[in-house]
């Protein structure tokens, strides 16, 4: 009976989430197979287009670069974080999130202005001598990567402070009582256990960075279009809606490869992550 009262409980919040969430993503992936070249025809048309397919690389690589440097940036701002006293923890929470505050397109612009040929960096560059001519920074990979960087930090952060916060101090020090040097610890005690928040982090950065747009097209443009410009170019300007899903689609089964994977790399490294 408690079974059944619970599930009672929650299918109203499970029939929202089918209707708005699974049922409009399967409607999506449905109309990839009704095309009259063959169910799967749409796929391979996107898998024989060269273009195509570097787009999807360049998503894929520029989406596990920002990966990994948020990680980084992340575990090592939410360490200090997370060992400050409780005065500087907050302000430093604050600091850490106060990008978050703006949209994402203001943000983006802000890049503009920072990368732009005449702008904040090499004007900088310039006044500085080390530079005679200002250089091409908008509109490459780099200038993607720094600025989706800059957008996910912070969500890493926020993930990782109170799974940094629940290590106790007393393992850190018994394992130096025991004596094990600081890489050791970090190595052996600190990483494993912060392997779940890791993992969460490293799904929200890549998910966000694999379905950017406004990032990439505003400091990318043609030049480094990426998954989410590309079915924004297919769905909004040549209307080809079958092409939008079938991105959309691939992004979805991609998305889902690369949580399993690192599911199941944190398998690995912490047996007891679920």
């Amino acid at each position: 009976m408690k079974r059944i009262a619970g599930w009672t409980l929650a299918s109203p919040a499970t029939l929202l989430v089918l209707l708005g969430l699974v049922a409009p993503v399967a409607a999506t992936i449905y109309t990839t197979f009704g095309t009259p070249g063959g169910p799967f025809s749409t796929y391979q048309a996107f898998f024989a287009s060269g273009f195509r397919r570097t787009v999807l690389l360049r998503t894929i690589n520029v989406s596990l670069i920002v990966t990994v440097i948020a990680l980084v940036i992340g575990f090592i701002t939410a360490y200090v974080v997370s060992r400050a006293p409780g005065w500087l923890k907050s302000i430093l929470i604050v600091a850490a999130v106060f990008p978050l505050l703006t949209g994402v397109v203001v943000r983006s612009f802000a890049w503009l202005i920072i990368l732009g040929k005449n702008g904040i960096l090499n004007s900088t560059l310039i006044n500085l001598g080390i530079i005679t001519e200002p250089l091409q920074m908008l509109y490459t990979q780099g200038s993607v990567i720094v600025a989706m960087v800059y957008l996910f930090v912070p969500l890493m952060v926020l993930t990782l402070v109170g799974v940094l916060e629940a290590i106790p101090d007393d393992l850190i020090q018994a394992s130096a009582s025991l004596g094990a040097n600081s890489w050791a610890t970090f190595t052996q005690v600190i990483l494993p256990l912060a392997v779940p928040g890791l993992i969460v982090g490293a799904v929200l950065v890549f998910t966000g960075s694999f379905t950017s747009y406004a990032t990439p097209q505003l400091l990318g443009g043609e030049q480094v279009m990426m998954m989410g410009t590309l079915m924004y170019q297919q769905a909004m300007v040549t209307f080809d809606w079958v092409s939008a899903s079938t991105i959309a689609a691939i992004m979805v089964v991609i998305t889902i490869a690369i949580v399993a994977l690192m599911n199941a790399a944190a398998r690995r490294l912490n047996p007891m992550t679920v």
